[in-house]
């Protein structure tokens, strides 16, 4: 009797001990987790829309968790006002003029509150300062937006479709210079005759040069051409010249 009696004390100190090692463990964890055991200072800003932020949640600066969300409250119908309880070791880094913005834990994660770095040569924030906030987008407003980005690349393939067709149907203009032959040939044609066009300016031109005519003037052409072309190369020569000079 006296051994069973025994065996359930023991029992029994093992449980409570084991409960309060749990207990302890849970107190530590979640004071960790609330700050309150780390010096903290409180910041406070304001929103139109939370968009699903609770208490609680975490604070970020430059992507590391430097506080939490202590309280949100309703101050009238479009403004809510966020609490947050930030380390007193960050201090010395934020800003005055830094913003917060609500973000979230990857794509679809839980909502935290992101402070961002503010300009190098502002004041650092004070306890208890209220800093700017940066309206954060709806989810439902960007898969609306996206509907109506479907919606229009549907339309514009729609419309490319039937312009394609139309062209390999020897619709249009453009569909009618790349199926109807006869159009090909008369262009390939036009341009035979432009390049017959040119050579035959250009053999004009070169008996123009030499009417006695012309001659005189196209003469003083070339020779104004030349003059340039030496002006030309002395230049570039005095130029090498200097620059070796000066080397």
């Amino acid at each position: 009797m006296e051994t069973h009696t025994h065996k359930f004390k023991v029992r029994l100190g093992l449980f409570v001990a084991g409960g309060l090692t749990l207990f302890v463990i849970g107190i530590f964890l979640i004071g960790k987790q609330k700050n309150l055991f780390d010096p903290v200072f409180k910041l406070t800003t304001t929103f139109n829309n939370v968009s699903g932020l609770q208490v609680g949640s975490n604070v970020r600066f430059s992507g590391i968790n430097v506080g939490t969300v202590d309280n949100i409250n309703i101050i009238n119908d479009s403004t809510v006002r966020v609490n947050m309880l930030i380390k007193k070791d960050v201090k010395q880094f934020i800003k005055a003029n830094s913003e917060v913005a609500i973000g979230s834990e990857g794509l679809i994660g839980d909502r935290l509150l992101i402070i961002t770095q503010g300009s190098a040569d502002a004041l650092l924030v004070k306890a208890g300062q209220s800093l700017m906030s940066i309206e954060p987008v709806e989810t439902d407003a960007i898969i609306a937006s996206l509907q109506i980005t479907a919606g229009n690349a549907e339309i514009i393939s729609q419309q490319l479709a039937e312009i394609m067709f139309k062209i390999n149907s020897g619709q249009g203009t453009l569909g009618r210079l790349i199926q109807d032959t006869t159009i090909a040939e008369n262009f390939n044609q036009t341009m035979l005759n432009l390049k017959r066009s040119s050579k035959g300016l250009d053999e004009n031109m070169e008996a123009a040069k030499h009417n006695f005519l012309l001659k005189g003037y196209f003469n003083k052409k070339e020779k104004e051409a030349e003059k340039k072309k030496k002006d030309a190369e002395e230049k570039k020569a005095a130029e090498v010249k200097v620059i070796s000079k000066k080397n």
